[in-house]
């Protein structure tokens, strides 16, 4: 009475197994890709300095195959708060509360220290900018800010 048991559990095993999906692999290509050639080129960089909150670093305006970013060296540090955005200001040293019509926002601040890079949006005009800044938008602080030299 235990062989038919056994041959039925078998054999369900069998039928089981046998219509399992088929297991294939993709062959690794192993040919390098073509090499594009990068351009990259510093237009401006400044040194962050303290307005209301210790801020300390390099940021640079660089080209990237025609994009521009603000990159923050490995050195830059600055206080942790809410609500901190990077932006681009009109004077070279803004004030600690700023006005709309005076700054154009880059982007959330990624983290409070080390390198980051944050691509400039299309619609701006760097040459109407003379500094970055790091603010708070929900208390309308300027933590820090890096005037940036126009170099012609």
């Amino acid at each position: 009475m235990k062989f038919p048991h056994l041959a039925i559990f078998t054999l369900f095993t069998l039928l089981t197994v046998s219509c399992g999906k088929e297991v294939t692999s993709t062959p690794i290509d192993n040919k390098p890709e073509s090499v594009r050639n990068v351009t990259t080129s510093v237009v401006e960089s400044g040194n962050f300095k303290t307005l209301e909150h210790s801020t300390q670093g390099k940021v640079s305006v660089i080209s990237d195959n025609g994009i521009s970013y603000l990159q923050f060296n490995q050195s830059f540090k600055t206080d942790s708060g809410p609500d901190l955005v990077v932006i681009l200001h009109r004077g070279n040293v803004p004030s600690k509360s700023l006005k709309e019509q005076e700054y154009v926002s880059v982007a959330k601040l990624q983290n409070i220290k080390g390198s980051q890079r944050y691509a400039l949006p299309k619609n701006v005009n760097l040459a109407d900018f003379n500094s970055v800044a790091i603010w708070c938008r929900k208390f309308n602080v300027t933590f820090g800010y890096a005037s940036l030299p126009k170099t012609n």
